[in-house]
């Protein structure tokens, strides 16, 4: 039996509170050819904090699943050129058995998803 695995570099909550992360609605995929991994510009809708852009490495869902789905995205990160388009936000994924990014989103209930609005804080 393995030894379980640990975190890497502990962090204190005021470290967390640092991170501001948001729900954001998609509302518009483009194609990102010159990106060096697969990938797609994604538009997002994050309320009172306005649209921004993300370069997003999620090409497993195409672009209609992913319009209109929320989203959970760090929204003070510096921004990021990548390829000659400016990332500024982070969509969160985790990937699946097979290496694919899973995007992190919120779970349905009592109200279901659509109940949170674009822009909500995430704690």
């Amino acid at each position: 039996m393995s030894e379980p695995a640990t975190p890497s570099h502990p962090i204190t909550y005021d470290d967390f509170a640092k991170v501001d992360l948001r729900i954001g609605r998609v509302i518009e995929v483009l194609p990102f050819p010159k990106a060096r991994n697969p990938s797609w510009k994604v538009r997002i809708d994050l309320g009172d904090l306005g649209e921004k852009w993300s370069s997003a490495q999620i090409t497993n869902y195409t672009a209609d699943e992913l319009v209109g789905s929320l989203v959970v995205c760090v929204c003070n990160f510096a921004p990021r050129n990548i390829a000659g388009f400016m990332s500024e936000v982070l969509i969160l994924g985790a990937p699946d058995a097979r290496g694919k990014i899973l995007v992190l989103s919120p779970r349905a209930h009592q109200g279901g998803a659509e109940a949170i609005a674009p822009g909500a804080k995430v704690y």
